[in-house]
């Protein structure tokens, strides 16, 4: 979660009326047997896959997507796509507005999510987090050898690994300045020549009247208000996602140089919505 930028005042806490809980059992409890039936497919599967194609994962990532695509459909929010994903090895690097971001990426491309070591012991996202896959790291510099291996073996395995450079979510309408720390396990002499990084922007279009930033989770909120917030919204806004052309990591001189072309791409994709980062 992020701090609050000076001068921002953060929305009040979302407080359910009498009138939006009806919609949000009617979306909520078909989205929760959605997750964990998922969920337990998944691990069923793995018990299988696991064994036979050990870190590979050729069969499970098809059942995140179908949950992430179909978490849509319940919620009611449209779904946009644009752009090309990526063939190559690599990496795919993104703006965060939230929690929202888990569904939105892996709808429409499979992949697996870099986030710092504490989220594998947060109660259900953590769960979640472990079984699709996530590489949780240690933002420790002692470490980063141990990183480096880790990247190889998965890139190796034809893994796609996304990581929100920002470091931490926004409110939906604009990109923080990127941190070039993650991108430097990229330039390791094993990894380095076949490398390739795809920037991708998320767009949240709010639904119309409410609160531009509607759909982002960012400085104190807490998670279940927000939640609820989306699900009981009358009519729903939209969101899309950008796939900007992949670049090769070997014709970026160094880790700086190479995010700052990915945030001013990411950046650049959110158009009339971008809200410069102050």
């Amino acid at each position: 979660m992020s701090a609050l930028w000076h001068g921002e005042v953060e929305p009040p806490a979302f407080r359910p009326a009498a009138s939006d809980w009806p919609r949000i059992v009617a979306r909520g409890l078909p989205l929760a047997c959605l997750i964990f039936g998922g969920l337990v497919v998944l691990l069923l599967v793995r018990l299988v896959e696991r064994p036979i194609c050990g870190i590979k994962r050729p069969l499970t990532p098809h059942i995140t997507q179908f949950v992430c695509r179909s978490a849509f459909v319940i919620m009611g929010i449209p779904f946009k796509a644009m752009g090309t994903p990526m063939r190559e090895k690599g990496a795919v690097v993104a703006n965060h507005a939230g929690w929202l971001d888990i569904f939105t990426l892996n709808a429409k491309k499979r992949v697996y999510f870099v986030s710092k070591s504490e989220v594998a012991n947060w109660p259900g996202i953590g769960w979640l987090a472990r079984a699709t896959g996530t590489v949780f790291i240690n933002r420790d510099r002692r470490e980063a050898t141990r990183q480096v291996e880790v990247f190889r073996d998965r890139l190796a395995a034809g893994h796609k690994l996304l990581f929100f450079p920002e470091g931490t979510s926004s409110d939906s309408r604009r990109v923080l300045p990127f941190k070039s720390t993650l991108f430097a396990a990229l330039f390791t002499p094993v990894l380095r020549d076949f490398m390739w990084v795809q920037p991708v922007t998320v767009r949240y279009i709010a639904p119309d009247g409410a609160d531009p930033r509607f759909y982002g989770w960012w400085g104190d909120m807490v998670f279940a208000p927000h939640m609820m917030q989306t699900l009981a919204a009358r009519r729903q806004g939209r969101v899309e996602v950008i796939y900007h052309p992949p670049v090769k990591v070997a014709d970026f001189a160094d880790r700086k140089d190479l995010a700052r072309y990915c945030e001013t791409t990411v950046r650049a994709g959110l158009g009339d919505l971008n809200v410069e980062a102050r």
